[in-house]
């Protein structure tokens, strides 16, 4: 699993039939660079993924990718990639948090 932050939504009014009502999101990875971080830090890339939670900018998500995605998006015959599977609540890292939703 990646964890990643939502940086923007993408629109694609022409897709794959299979794709159709799927929202799709621009996520950003973000990185602990060390045992001892105080921080998520954000990865040089995003990623487009296919929604099934209902995530927004800013929230910290949870994506698989590969085969993992094609069955979180509930179709193996699916063109997807990368799936957001969960919406963070925090991120503890031994006994600092780097990361507390809302």
């Amino acid at each position: 699993m990646i964890l990643a932050r939502v940086e923007g939504s993408v629109v694609a009014t022409k897709k794959n039939p299979k794709m159709t009502g799927s929202k799709l999101l621009v996520v950003r990875p973000l990185v602990i660079d060390s045992p001892a971080a105080k921080e998520l830090k954000p990865g040089a890339s995003t990623l487009v993924t296919v929604d099934s939670l209902g995530a927004g900018a800013g929230d910290y998500v949870l994506v698989v990718q590969g085969s993992s995605a094609r069955l979180a998006a509930d179709d193996k015959e699916s063109p997807v990639d990368a799936v957001i599977v969960g919406i963070v609540d925090a991120v503890d890292l031994g006994k600092t948090v780097l990361y507390k939703s809302q």
